[in-house]
């Protein structure tokens, strides 16, 4: 999967902004700028006033207007951008998990070579065994052994 370098800086921003805009930081930073204008502009309103919004909230309409046009686009842009991301981690994810099956394979397989050698060692060993008693029961004296002279 792609990371870092390998991203163009569109990708890059739209991370970002996909991270920012979509945070309980970024929510409660804009409540705040807007109960911040409201009171503020609020107050400078009273007594006949104009404020710094000569027309009540009207510039502040304009404001929410104008960032609710831009998040949408925002809000295309991050979805296809997480869009791209979830095609790169299923393309990983199947890629790996082929991997991981191939190896599995190979594994069972080395597994019944181990297997099968065992076996065939038991079955020799048996068989020595078997030869051993013979030799021992057709040599003179068995079952008497003596020590060899120095």
């Amino acid at each position: 999967m792609r990371s870092g370098d390998q991203l163009s800086l569109g990708e890059k921003a739209a991370d970002k902004m996909r991270n920012g805009m979509g945070s309980w930081p970024f929510v409660f930073a804009f409540f705040a700028v807007m109960i911040t204008w409201a009171v503020i502009n609020g107050i400078l309103h009273v007594g006949g006033g104009n404020g710094f919004d000569p027309y009540p909230f009207i510039l502040l309409n304009l404001f929410l207007s104008m960032l609710a046009g831009i998040q949408a686009a925002a809000l295309l842009i991050a979805a296809k951008r997480s869009d791209s991301v979830a095609s790169e981690i299923s393309l990983h994810t199947e890629t790996t998990a082929d991997d991981i099956k191939a190896l599995l394979q190979t594994n069972n397989d080395l597994t019944s070579a181990v297997h099968d050698v065992v076996v065939a060692m038991k079955s020799q060993t048996d068989m020595l065994q078997e030869i051993h008693r013979h030799v021992e029961a057709l040599s003179p004296g068995a079952g008497t052994s003596t020590p060899p002279r120095a």
